[in-house]
Parts: C-alpha cells; structure tokens; sequence
C-alpha cells in the first residue's frame, strides 16, 4: 500500500467517525435557558407567554405558585429533511469507506460496496430518537425597583434551543435582553 492510498485510508476513516458522531449528535438534548427584562406588568406577561405556548402545540403540565414558575410540555416531532439528510450523508460516507477499502484490500472486490445498505440506519436512529416530549419552564421574578425606575420583572425560560430561537424571533422585540 502506498502512501497516498495509506493516507487516503486514514482520512476516510476520519471521516466515518465524525459522520457517525455527527449522527449521533443529532438527536442529543440541547436546552438553553433565556433571560428577558421587561417593564410590563406580571398579569400581562404570563398570559401572553402561555397563548404563545399554546400556539405552538404546548400543554401547561404544572404550576408552581411558590417559585412563580409555569411548566410546559409538548411533543417535538422528527423533520423528514433531517431524517432524510442524515441518510443521504451515511450513504455518501459509505460509499467513499467502500472505495478506500476495496483499494486497500482488492480481495475483497465490491463486497464493500455493500456497506452502502447501512446508510437507512441513520435516518431511523434520528427518527426513533428525534421525537419527544419536550418542556419549557417559564419564571417570572420582580425585580426590586430602584429611585424612579419603574418595577422590572426577570422572565427566565428554559427549554430546547430551537424553540427558544423561535421564541425571540417571535416575541423578543418587546423584552430586553437581561
């Protein structure tokens, strides 16, 4: 084996690495907690917050009257893009595994292609791992107020990335950032 083909084999297989970790990683938790400031009173926040959750297919599963603390919870459900993405890129991954090992061992001849069959796996992992119940926890908390400022309020939510990029894109212009 020359050095080229012994270089190209490493990278390869590199690269099958990554792609299965990156696989992996797309069904991994990723919550994030968000802090907002705002002036508006505690009566108009909460219901503005809940008619946004109840919107976006979320259900109130508890309260928590001492902490001020609402819990949603909805089910996320897997995206076919993704689904199908991740296929496609197993299958890409693959067949370029194939190649460098029908190379490396020319015994084997196009057995290796075979391994291109194994591409389906990752779109069902990301599908059977993908869809969930998930929660988003809201707080409110005053804020004492200080010489003529008026009383603040510190809205603090936690929950999955995406739902809180979505949140800020929707409702941000009228919180601050805190």
């Amino acid at each position: 084996m020359d050095t080229t083909l012994s270089s190209t084999f490493f990278l390869t297989l590199l690269m099958t690495i990554g792609l299965f970790f990156f696989i992996r990683a797309s069904v991994k938790d990723r919550t994030e907690e968000l802090h907002w400031v705002t002036e508006q009173p505690e009566e108009s926040i909460l219901p503005e917050l809940q008619g946004y959750f109840d919107r976006r297919a979320y259900r109130v599963k508890a309260v928590d009257g001492e902490r001020n603390q609402v819990t949603f919870e909805g089910y996320v459900r897997p995206s076919w893009f993704l689904a199908i993405f991740l296929t496609l890129l197993a299958a890409v991954g693959m067949l370029c595994l194939a190649l460098i090992l029908s190379m490396v061992i020319p015994q084997g001849g196009n057995l290796f292609l075979g391994l291109i069959l194994l591409s389906p796996v990752a779109g069902w992992f990301y599908w059977q791992n993908s869809g969930r119940m998930e929660q988003v926890s809201l707080q409110v908390k005053s804020m004492e107020s200080s010489g003529n400022n008026p009383t603040q309020n510190r809205i603090t939510i936690t929950g999955h990335r995406d739902e809180l990029a979505v949140l800020k894109q929707t409702l941000g212009p009228r919180y601050s950032q805190g």
